[in-house]
């Protein structure tokens, strides 16, 4: 299992915004995470989730602690992922 760090790539589980991707841009304690999309590539605001309501990924982008939209979609963009976040995926059943 994926480790819960700073640059991962997740799957949003539950909620409107269930299936679609995000990165973790903080960890906030044993429980929850600041992620972002960022909003305008796949509609996923910054806020605090738990950890029970996303899915890690593999994937992982250089990111520092607390990085902006800006800085996450430059990320993405150098590790060639714009595409592959923009997707929706079908979250797996728990």
């Amino acid at each position: 299992m994926p480790a819960v760090e700073v640059g991962r790539i997740c799957v949003k589980v539950t909620g409107r915004e269930a299936g679609k991707k995000c990165v973790i841009v903080d960890v906030i304690d044993k429980n929850f995470v600041l992620i972002t999309g960022p909003k305008v590539l796949t509609g996923v605001r910054r806020r605090r989730v738990n950890v029970n309501h996303i899915e890690l990924t593999k994937d992982e982008v250089d990111v520092k602690r607390g990085a902006s939209d800006e800085e996450v979609i430059e990320a993405l963009k150098a590790a060639g992922m714009l595409e592959a976040m923009a997707k929706a995926v079908k979250p797996a059943l728990r």
